[in-house]
């Protein structure tokens, strides 16, 4: 491991060095490694045990090795401890506690953590950039992460809803961690090309002074912040440059954000973030109540307490995310399917006429299936004819904004797109394009959709591939044309028209809200099914079919199934068990975080005597690492799933499973029959009969099942794949009008919103009302005054009540002060206050220029902290802010009139 990060023994690494000082009766003691710098200081200290020995027994000794050699050079190292299976890293000056690695630092990368040393910086002191973010929930997320990462905490997770801006918090809280010297490289993960280019993007645009590597198409270049999806990452991190060290070692990145952080990335890429020993910060939209367990655990955080969370409801009750006006619109046809029988008789020979396959033509084809098996112009038509008419428009009114339809598959789109282009000839193929996983060059046609100044394609038709992640605030329809039944996607897809947009329709006419337009019953769905339906998570098929053996065998150890027979079964279960962790790599990053476990399965005598515990092992700690096996055929894995699945049935005594797994393999068979003349088929022919018929499967034994896998599972890739015919019709369907419905978890927060500009907007007309005018003018409130501003406020028809009002705008802020922070203060009042510094020649431009800045806030916010002083925009000036304008004077003045003008609002 140590070659690996580019260590050499005897240059770099001394071995078995000697120290004293240590609390023996010599004193003296010898290092088993030392890492050495350039300069001959000692980096690290490396105590090695035995591999038989817990590596955690040589800490105190490592560490009072590092003890010997900071009094001898005057640098302590840093501290590892390991038995060739688990390494420990514990930098114990500021470092926290020790822990797991996944091999050793660079000689690079250990300088980097003892120079940090020398700043133990506060987190909390370095100013957020407000040119990157400028809301407040998202200085309090990057300050929640910050005070994590000062608590020597290791990572955290931001809940942040769709289109709130989490990745510009995540470049603000990079900014501020690369300023604080404690990231120099970052390393940001994506599950998907188009979000990891978004990203990029992203970074480029406000990090300006740091360089950047997008590892999708440059994997050599260097620079500090990289980008890259998970799974580009998992191959990169085995690569090797030519001197055989490895390109990303585990102390290459200070800091891992990954985006999306939900279970499926935990569970297909979580090794990556074992590998990397950085800080990680996690961003998702999934709301915090559906988020799953082991996500939370991966950032070491309780179950639904996230590190910080910004929710859908608040956003839109903010303002800072744009509410949907959503409608069911009734199609006959995706609500009760096409019935023969209420068909008109010119449709019925419409009906009868088309391609049904083999099949004789139906008397009915279901709901579920419509879009799916029965695509039929007639309702695709009507679907657009109602878009058309009845979508958010731009430019007047004369064409449909930007709209995402969501397709079932990929024919499904392009029958949309192409119904689109018969019916709209005029738009000549532009205006609705079909963006899937399947379009050639998809990226082009999304940065043309996201385009806000070209006019096509208006209608992005999309399947899987822009519901979610793609960030096109200029959306404003979105068609759910197919059944959802995810709620955390269900969500998502929602999320991609909440965005903000300035001017979209004209100078000084935003974007307002967007229309969700649903075919397909979905509110109808959720409103029965609040939580959506059960989302399974399946394990990988290797591991699976690697389980399925092991149990077969743990059955098999019981004394009911001594037979040479089923030995034989168990010998060869075995074997092929056995084979496949030799055929494991040990160079391999995720085998090696189970070396251990791997190294001892490859000995064979830890195969003679299988017991529960080492089948319990082999479950937990081989079954899900990757192979180097020749790849076999998806078609003969999947048969061995089966077959295996019927041994235990059979072993299990299951009659009911052994039926339903039985009449798969027949059906099998009998599809096998027919390719008789097949050579290969016709050498198994005799089996392939037999298994059809009755008598095969009368006392039905495990052999017989093992020798009929084994014979029949290269075959079963002959059988030509069933793809289920579609038929096109062209049948009139019938559309309903379209209801307005509530979306439950963003009601309460567009009700809330609409609440706060009613409020907001009764006090700015009321600006003229006595007590009113005196907080604008910054006079003080007498108790007389603010009894009747209470009246005044509490009473009114637009508040409806005092609690109403502590329950939307809460209670941290006073009515006053409420009130004041939306008027602001009197520009003329503001300007006599701080008088003395405009007047004259006795202060130079920045001073008076930083006076203007103050005035400016006070009479748009009505009330100034002190902190803020030293804060942008006023740190702009001069980077102590006031301290650094003022002398100490004029600066205790300007927080006078500033305070007076505060308490002026305080009754």
């Amino acid at each position: 491991m140590l070659e690996e990060a580019g260590w050499e023994i005897g240059t770099t690494v001394r071995e078995e060095v000697a120290v004293t000082g240590m609390p023996s009766p010599s004193g003296k003691g010898a290092v088993d490694y030392v890492l050495y710098d350039a300069n001959g200081l000692p980096l690290a200290v490396v105590e090695a045990k035995r591999t038989s020995t817990d590596p955690d027994i040589g800490q105190q000794q490592a560490k009072l090795y590092a003890d010997c050699l900071e009094q001898q050079t005057g640098q302590r190292p840093v501290i590892f401890y390991t038995n060739g299976y688990k390494t420990r890293i514990w930098n114990d000056v500021q470092g926290g506690p020790p822990r797991l690695v996944h091999g050793f630092y660079t000689q690079a990368e250990l300088k980097r953590l003892i120079e940090r040393r020398k700043n133990n910086p506060d987190l909390s002191s370095f100013p957020i950039n407000a040119d990157i973010v400028e809301r407040y929930y998202q200085t309090r997320a990057i300050k929640a992460m910050l005070a994590a990462y000062q608590r020597k905490e290791r990572a955290g997770l931001l809940i942040m809803a769709t289109g709130t801006g989490k990745t510009r918090t995540a470049i603000a809280l990079v900014d501020v961690l690369m300023k604080a010297n404690v990231v120099q490289k970052a390393l940001f993960l994506a599950d998907r090309t188009s979000l990891v280019n978004q990203a990029h993007n992203a970074f480029k645009a406000n990090l300006k002074d740091a360089s950047f590597v997008n590892l999708l198409e440059d994997k050599n270049q260097v620079g500090r912040v990289y980008f890259s999806t998970y799974q580009t990452m998992i191959g990169l991190i085995d690569e090797k440059n030519a001197d055989g060290t490895r390109q990303f070692g585990t102390g290459m990145f200070d800091l891992i954000i990954i985006d999306e952080a939900h279970r499926s990335v935990y569970q297909k890429f979580g090794e990556i973030f074992k590998y990397f020993d950085s800080l990680l910060v996690g961003l998702t939209a999934t709301p915090r109540d559906e988020v799953d367990r082991d996500t939370y655990a991966l950032f070491g955080l309780e179950s639904g307490v996230p590190t910080d969370y910004y929710d859908l409801d608040q956003a839109i009750a903010d303002g800072y995310l744009m509410p949907p006006k959503a409608y069911s619109v009734p199609l006959k046809f995706m609500r009760e399917g096409v019935k023969y029988d209420e068909l008109s008789e010119e449709e019925k020979q419409h009906w009868d006429s088309l391609n049904w396959g083999d099949e004789d033509a139906p008397e009915e084809v279901s709901a579920s299936k419509i879009n799916k098996e029965l695509f039929n112009t007639g309702t695709i038509d009507l679907m657009l004819k109602h878009l058309m008419e009845n979508g958010i428009k731009t430019e007047g009114g004369d064409r449909l904004g930007k709209t995402i339809i969501f397709a079932v598959n990929q024919k499904h789109a392009q029958f949309i797109a192409d119904q689109f282009n018969e019916n709209y000839p005029q738009y000549d193929g532009k205006f609705a394009r079909v963006i899937t996983h399947a379009t050639k060059y998809p990226q082009s046609l999304i940065n043309d959709f996201s385009k806000k100044d070209l006019p096509e394609p208006q209608i992005a038709i999309s399947v899987d591939m822009l519901d979610t992640g793609i960030d096109v605030p200029e959306v404003v329809n979105l068609v759910f044309f197919k059944a959802v039944r995810s709620k955390v996607k269900f969500m998502q897809m929602i999320g991609r028209g909440t965005r903000l947009c300035k001017e979209l329709f004209s100078p000084e006419d935003d974007k307002k809200e967007f229309f969700i337009f649903d075919y397909c019953s979905n509110f109808e769905y959720f409103n029965e099914n609040p939580d959506g339906a059960p989302v399974a998570t399946t394990e990988p098929l290797g591991q699976r079919l690697f389980k399925a053996r092991l149990n077969i065998l743990s059955l098999l150890n019981a004394k009911d199934y001594e037979t040479e027979e089923l030995k034989t079964v168990q010998q060869d279960l075995r074997q092929s068990l056995q084979t496949e962790v030799k055929s494991m790599n040990n160079d391999n990053f995720i085998v090696k975080s189970e070396l251990e476990h791997v190294e001892h399965f490859k000995n064979d005598d830890a195969w003679k005597n299988l017991d529960d515990l080492a089948i319990g092992t082999l479950r937990e700690h081989i079954s899900k690492l990757p192979n180097q096996l020749e790849p076999e055929t998806l078609e003969a894995k999947l048969f061995d799933m089966l077959c295996y699945n019927l041994e235990l049935a059979v072993l299990e005594k299951n009659n009911k499973a052994i039926q339903g797994y039985a009449n798969k393999v027949i059906e099998i068979a009998s599809k096998l029959e027919s390719k008789e003349n097949i050579p290969v088929v016709a050498e198994q022919i005799a089996l392939i009969q037999e298994v059809q018929t009755v008598d095969y499967w009368k006392g039905i034994t495990l052999p017989m099942l093992e020798s009929m896998r084994k014979r029949i599972r290269g075959l079963v890739k002959l059988i030509e794949k069933t793809t289920s015919t579609i038929v096109y019709s062209m049948l009139d369907d019938e559309i309903g009008d379209a209801i307005e419905v509530d979306i439950p978890v963003v009601s309460s927060g567009v009700n809330l919103a609409q609440y706060r500009k009613r409020v907001e907007s009764f006090i700015k007309a009321n600006e003229n009302h006595i007590t009113i005018a005196k907080l604008k003018r910054g006079l003080a409130l007498t108790p007389t005054d603010l009894s009747e501003l209470e009246r005044f406020v509490f009473d009114a028809q637009e508040v409806e009540s005092k609690e109403k009002f502590e329950e939307c705008f809460g209670t941290e802020k006073s009515l006053p002060l409420f009130i004041r922070s939306l008027v602001g203060l009197d520009r003329q009042a503001v300007q006599e206050a701080f008088s003395k510094y405009l007047q004259g020649t006795t202060y130079n431009d920045k001073q008076i220029r930083f006076v203007e800045m103050i005035i400016e806030h006070l009479t748009i916010r009505g009330t100034l902290e002190a902190s803020q002083l030293y804060e942008p925009p006023f740190n702009q000036i001069h980077y102590e802010g006031i301290d650094g304008v003022f002398a100490d004077s004029d600066a205790d003045n300007i927080f006078g009139v500033v305070e007076v003008f505060n308490e002026s609002a305080v009754a």
